[in-house]
């Protein structure tokens, strides 16, 4: 599923250990069901020459400099630049099933595990919420982390 968040100021994140896409993807990765996560042109992006993705700044209409293109998903470096930060996860099917599936007891003793009670067949109608939920989560955390910076005396 995609993801994208907009209106997000330029300047959070970090350039090295809490790089923005390093937090959300470690938020991401963190729901339940979830196995993958990119940002910006993601794995395609690594087919790309390094002057082909570049994402050049250009003047604005409103005053702000932008980027002509946002193969970057809206972070360079690991800080937000003020595009839209577009990402993708991508979700497991459910793993618990009705269908009867082989597996081994503690004593290693081969047994066919029949699920009980209500299992979700799918994540897909949880997923959104869950995602758009930690993605606020994240930015909201960044947004307090650099007005915390921003504050401290030079």
């Amino acid at each position: 599923m995609q993801c994208i968040a907009r209106r997000v100021p330029a300047g959070l994140g970090e350039p090295v250990f809490d790089k923005l896409e390093a937090v959300l993807a470690q938020a991401m990765l963190s729901l339940p069901a979830s196995k993958g996560f990119e940002i910006g042109s993601g794995f395609a992006g690594t087919r790309l020459t390094g002057s082909t993705h570049n994402d050049a700044f250009v003047p604005g209409p409103d005053g702000k400099p932008r980027t002509r293109t946002n193969r970057s998903g809206g972070i360079q470096g690991g800080i937000s630049n003020g595009e839209d930060i577009v990402m993708r996860i991508a979700f497991k099917p459910t793993a618990t099933i009705s269908q009867a599936q082989d597996t081994v007891n503690r004593d290693n003793q081969a047994v066919v595990l029949e699920a009980q009670g209500r299992h979700d067949p799918c994540v897909l109608p949880r997923a959104p919420v869950m995602v758009e939920a930690m993605v606020c989560l994240v930015l909201a955390d960044q947004l307090l982390r650099q007005r915390g910076q921003d504050v401290l005396p030079r």
